[in-house]
């Protein structure tokens, strides 16, 4: 019996991320000077275009805020403290018990008395108010992109089990410009993202592509790294700059992908590559139900069947890229 069928039978396996509904909430708050009014701009809708257009997630499960609305058809409203609150509360009012959230958050951050904020038209939003408005999204996996300024202790106020929180900077102290956003949001439909290429892109290696990018930006221009991005996605508040698989931070982001098709299997008229694409559907499903486990079991167990079946997914990547390659030749 495998581990599969015995989940199944204990009546504990979730329904898997491609099988689920994807939601998309983009918040982009006030960008000040004309320079970042139009960075931030340009990312929430290359953001929206990307996700609607190339992840193919249906437009009315994407929210999107910013500063102006009438500067693009797309935006839904002001960026407003209340207007974006109330967008997560309707969310939590439709979104199916087991689909899916990804939150981004674009801007200026700040931390006033050890208290993190998104700068927005008007009062600005807390971190601790950020996490009351996702407690309703209690059994949905959540992703949270912070790509502001001083983003890093949003970590902390945010993290929880089946959360996934990603920011741009280590503290609130990395105060200046951050360039980790437009790495990130190009690396969702990128090719040079795709790191284990079975074209489809991670919230991993995103976060990935995105950290060594700013990193390779900053030593060709000879100048001191100022930001560090962090991410955290065991639950444990406390984020990490290098991701440690198998068993730290990153292994829910390796499996976490953005777009809407996940777990559908590539149509090919090879036996054996078509078996390679389900082996791989396999192996996800079964680390999917693996991490619905997590709290469960016992700690070096997890780690331990973790290991195995990253290992195997990685070989059988690996063999459908040389598979697909004899197909080419």
């Amino acid at each position: 019996m495998t581990r599969i069928i015995w989940f199944t039978a204990l009546g504990l396996l979730l329904p898997v991320a491609g099988g689920a509904q994807t939601y998309v909430a983009v918040v982009s708050g006030i960008g000040g000077e004309p320079a970042y009014v139009e960075r931030f701009h340009d990312w929430g809708t290359a953001l929206v275009t990307a996700v609607v257009d190339d992840l193919e997630i249906p437009a009315d499960h994407v929210v999107y805020l910013a500063e102006n609305p009438e500067r693009d058809e797309r935006i839904g409203g002001r960026s407003t403290r209340e207007h974006v609150r109330a967008a997560l509360a309707d969310l939590a009012e439709r979104i199916e018990p087991q689909a899916r959230l990804f939150v981004v958050l674009i801007g200026h951050g700040s931390t006033t008395g050890g208290t993190p904020k998104l700068n927005l038209p008007g009062p600005d939003i807390t971190a601790a108010e950020m996490a009351a408005d996702l407690r309703p999204f209690a059994t949905q996996e959540v992703v949270v992109v912070n790509l502001t300024t001083a983003s890093g202790d949003w970590v902390g106020v945010l993290s929880a089990e089946r959360r996934i929180v990603i920011t741009a900077t280590r503290s609130g102290t990395e105060r200046y410009e951050s360039r980790f956003g437009e790495y990130f949001i190009t690396a969702l439909t990128s090719e040079d993202a795709d790191s284990d290429k079975n074209d489809r892109v991670s919230v991993l290696e995103a976060f990935e592509y995105a950290r060594h990018e700013v990193a390779r930006a900053y030593d060709q221009e000879n100048r001191l790294l100022t930001e560090h991005a962090l991410i955290d996605d065991n639950g444990d508040g406390k984020g990490v700059h290098e991701p440690d698989l198998p068993s730290g931070d990153g292994a829910r982001a390796h499996s976490w992908y953005l777009a809407a098709t996940t777990a559908a299997v590539p149509v090919t008229d090879d036996p054996a590559l078509l078996a390679l694409y389900e082996e791989r559907q396999r192996i996800e499903l079964e680390l999917t139900a693996l991490r619905a486990q997590k709290a469960a079991m016992d700690s070096l167990a997890y780690e331990q069947e973790l290991e195995v079946l990253l290992l195997s997914l990685a070989r059988t990547n690996r063999d459908i890229r040389e598979r697909e390659g004899r197909d080419e030749s």
